[in-house]
């Protein structure tokens, strides 16, 4: 099984994870895409002890709902999205975007669709481009 690194953007937190995840979703949910502030989620699903936390573990903070069961971790410097144990501790969630690399799993399905923002549809037919628009 072969390791994957992953960090934050500014580079302050970053980890060590196994190329083994047992899930992969895009979650289209109205809470996934406020805590992401993107049309979804891309979450994958691993084993809580498979993580090796090299830098700036003690940067992270973490979010729980205070009603619902997620929760989102992130560095304290710059936002992003950081791996974290689900309440109910059977799983680390690792933002697959905090990844340097790509895993080897790819996902499993998209969830909540009946939530999936209109302008994220629209969006999937547009123009792609390598870039900025010139």
């Amino acid at each position: 099984m072969s390791k994957l690194s992953g960090s934050c953007c500014c580079g302050a937190v970053s980890f060590e994870v196994e190329d083994d995840f047992k899930r992969f979703f895009f979650c289209h949910c109205d809470q996934c895409r406020k805590l992401t502030g993107s049309a979804h989620a891309s979450n994958l699903f691993t084993l809580p002890d498979n993580i090796t936390w090299k830098t700036g573990q003690s940067l992270l903070q973490r979010y729980e709902h205070p009603e619902r069961a997620f929760a989102r971790a992130f560095c304290s410097q710059c936002g992003s999205g950081m791996p974290y144990v689900n309440k109910s501790g059977k799983f680390l969630i690792v933002p697959a975007g905090s990844l340097d690399q790509e895993p080897s799993k790819t996902p499993d399905a998209q969830i909540f669709c009946a939530e999936q923002a209109d302008w994220h549809k629209a969006g999937l037919s547009v123009e792609k481009l390598p870039g900025f628009p010139q």
